[in-house]
């Protein structure tokens, strides 16, 4: 159903009993982690190596619990890759859409 998050990964990090604190869970991750990332480009523009590893290392773990792998990886290979990452960067963005998407569809369908 979903391309990049996994409602499994999903309930398994956040149980499946408790759907507020799920809901609470997912929309930090968005005002924070997926935020973050979006911001980029900014670090990007000015050089800022540092600031862009930092959020990638941060957004990590977060991706693990919504079952985004491919975007843990990514973060990962621009980690890894920091001076020539622009165009996995360009990658990123692209799932941070489709992930912001899917788990606002997620929410709206968590009783």
């Amino acid at each position: 159903m979903y391309q990049l998050i996994s409602e499994q990964s999903i309930y398994q990090y956040f149980g499946d009993d408790d759907p507020a604190m799920i809901r609470e869970m997912i929309q930090i991750i968005l005002d924070t982690n997926i935020k973050d990332l979006k911001e980029l480009d900014l670090f990007y523009d000015a050089g800022d190596y540092v600031s862009i590893k930092k959020r990638c290392h941060k957004a990590k773990p977060s991706m693990s619990y919504i079952g985004a792998i491919k975007t843990r990886k990514t973060l990962e290979e621009i980690e890894i890759n920091l001076e020539s990452s622009k165009a996995l960067n360009d990658q990123l963005q692209d799932q941070l859409q489709t992930i912001e998407s899917e788990l606002k569809t997620f929410l709206s369908g968590l009783h």
